[in-house]
């Protein structure tokens, strides 16, 4: 996430500094790591992403640059830009730079106390009160600025992964945000060019508010039919259902291990607090953290093996708790695909249904056909829509999102679904 958001940053603030107006002004942006190990392999990344941006707008760059005669072919001009741009990048380990700072994205893990006492180092230390934008995913804005005596110079700036790609922005303010950084944090989402999306300050916001409450369904239900059949093929059915039935990039499981099965379970223990009315915890959640099954991604972007075991990217088995070890959906697949039954014609891939003219009235037609049928797939399909619906509903009610639109479009922004969770086809 620091990665992308760095390099978001550095482009804008490299376009602010090539202004007329910006001439003689002076700009820096501090990358700072745990490590100086990760910052030659993030220098090198900034820069390969910042040709890729050149190369898209030199248009664009000739007219900015077109004061330096200097500069004929386009080739020319992409590399002044990169230049200018890497040239306001200072990267180190230390968190003394950000002391001169008057704007911080901060992007470390969500763990309240680590963010609350960085926070307080920098504002302890830097006699300009800096903004502080803090991306985290669930922990309360407003917690965060009375524990670290922030004053309201604090807001959640949510980029989605990766931000250099994601077009969603979960903007958290808390009311004593002084109204101007509320207004720069806007523009500053636009000139990102970023969908826009308000929350209130409710631990988990509307994009984990509805994941985590989403996982958590899958898991129970899992749960549930592995008194009627193995767990391993709980899982595969659910993994099945949310991704064939549901017509979703990927199944359930498969977001799980996405996102981290470590991480999934810390953000519903930072959330389960400030939930007064429900219980966010798994048990089977933890008994594979306790295996050791985490997921994640490598370096280079490709899934580690979770819940689900990987190859080329696709999920191939399922770990069984009770063998400690993964069980190959062939040995069970068909079986698992009997229990379900027959999935309707009007069912879809999600990569073809995110290429209709009308997603809506398509997806409409899939859960028509459900409510034909009397298969247990069928009737999963619709009572899990139906869960997913509702969590969507109590956002709005709760006060986490100002409306239903709200909801849909993180989900669709975010999540990429080609649906919003919130529609009147699947009641």
């Amino acid at each position: 996430m620091g990665s992308g958001i760095l390099l978001l940053t550095a482009l804008e603030v490299a376009d602010q500094m090539l202004r007329p107006e910006n001439s003689g002004k002076h700009f820096v942006v501090n990358a700072v790591d745990v490590t100086s190990g990760a910052l030659p392999g993030l220098m090198t990344y900034i820069r390969a992403q910042v040709l890729k941006a050149a190369e898209k707008k030199t248009v664009k760059l000739r007219k900015i640059y077109a004061g330096r005669p200097e500069l004929i072919e386009n080739s020319e001009i992409i590399e002044a830009y990169i230049a200018d741009v890497m040239g306001i990048i200072r990267p180190g380990t230390r968190i003394e730079a950000a002391y001169d700072s008057t704007l911080v994205f901060e992007a470390v893990s969500e763990n309240a106390a680590l963010k609350t006492a960085l926070f307080k180092q920098i504002n302890e230390n830097n006699a300009n009160k800096p903004w502080i934008f803090t991306n985290t995913s669930s922990v309360p804005i407003g917690g965060l600025n009375s524990d670290a005596s922030l004053d309201g110079r604090i807001l959640g700036f949510h980029f989605y992964n990766p931000p250099a790609v994601q077009k969603l922005v979960e903007l958290i303010t808390i009311e004593s945000n002084p109204a101007e950084m509320k207004e720069f944090a806007l523009q500053l989402a636009k000139n990102m060019r970023k969908i826009i999306v308000p929350s209130n300050d409710i631990a988990g916001f509307i994009g984990n508010g509805h994941f985590m409450r989403d996982a958590l369904y899958a898991l129970g239900e899992a749960a549930n039919l592995s008194a009627s059949m193995p767990l391993h093929e709980a899982i595969y059915v659910m993994n099945t259902l949310s991704q064939d039935y549901l017509m979703r990039p990927m199944g359930i499981f498969q977001l799980i291990d996405y996102v981290g099965v470590d991480v999934v379970r810390f953000i519903m223990n930072v959330m389960n607090p400030h939930m007064a009315s429900e219980n966010l915890h798994s048990p089977l959640l933890d008994q594979f953290y306790d295996k050791g099954i985490k997921g994640g991604q490598f370096a280079n972007g490709s899934q580690k093996d979770g819940i689900l075991k990987y190859e080329n990217g696709r999920p191939v088995a399922v770990y069984s708790l009770s063998d400690s070890a993964y069980i190959a959906f062939d040995t069970f697949k068909e079986k698992a695909q009997q229990w379900l039954g027959p999935m309707p014609a009007e069912t879809i891939p999600w990569k073809n249904l995110i290429k209709a003219a009308d997603k809506d009235a398509t997806a409409a037609l899939a859960f028509a056909a459900f409510k034909q049928q009397t298969t247990a797939g069928c009737r999963l399909a619709l009572s899990y829509a139906r869960h997913s619906r509702q969590i969507g509903l109590n956002l709005v009610s709760d006060g986490v999102a100002a409306s239903a639109a709200d909801v849909n479009t993180v989900l669709l922004t975010g999540f990429f679904h080609a649906y919003g969770p919130v529609n009147d086809f699947v009641v």
